[in-house]
């Protein structure tokens, strides 16, 4: 794997009703190649997702910088479609896109990004258009029917494609690259046996 030089930490956002299944992937590998994972809460009070997982946070939302971090990893919540409570992370994804830091947002996450203005120019998907579309936002121009997908800094995916959401988020930070991150995908979306062979030529198992 190649981790990025200076390999400072992804911070992943943490908050009530976190979605669980849609960042394991990308998380796990990341700190593989070398990125310490810290978890981001609304303060340091613990969480509980979905699935009932309480999580202490490391670390509150206001400390969090984004010269400090490799990438802002937002999960999808049914926060973000029920309440503003989560709005304050949108704010600091435009924080750290407009420092030029990279971003992942992904399911509900995105309708977040959409209602902040920060899907208005840049290409981007989630579950399906319409549901940006409720949001109000300016940016239905730009969405694209794709599992997931990278403009500039910013990566977005649905709720049902956490492998695809993984490897845009490996390709922008390097960890995987060309014929290995392709052998990783059809590993663990596709099952495809032959591409195990690669990833253990490579070393990146």
């Amino acid at each position: 794997m190649n981790a990025t030089a200076d390999r400072k930490p992804v911070h992943l956002a943490v908050y009530d009703t976190l979605a669980d299944w849609e960042t394991g992937h990308a998380t796990a590998q990341l700190a593989r190649a070398g990125h310490g994972i810290r978890t981001v809460g609304p303060s340091t009070a613990p969480v509980t997702s979905i699935g009932g997982l309480r999580i202490q946070p490391d670390t509150a939302l206001d400390d969090v910088r984004p010269e400090d971090s490799a990438l802002l990893i937002l999960p999808g919540a049914d926060l973000w479609d029920t309440s503003g409570d989560l709005a304050p992370f949108a704010r600091k994804a435009r924080e750290f896109l407009d420092a030029g830091v990279p971003v992942a947002a992904i399911c509900g996450a995105t309708a977040g990004l959409a209602r902040e203005g920060l899907l208005d120019d840049r290409d981007h998907t989630s579950a399906v258009s319409f549901y940006l579309a409720a949001t109000g936002y300016a940016g239905g121009a730009r969405y694209v029917e794709t599992d997931a997908l990278t403009d500039g800094n910013l990566v977005t995916a649905g709720p049902t494609e956490p492998v695809a959401f993984a490897r845009e988020v490996f390709r922008l930070l390097g960890v995987y690259e060309g014929e290995v991150l392709d052998a990783w995908y059809r590993l663990f979306h596709d099952s495809d046996a032959a591409a195990y062979a690669v990833l253990e030529k490579a070393g990146a198992l």
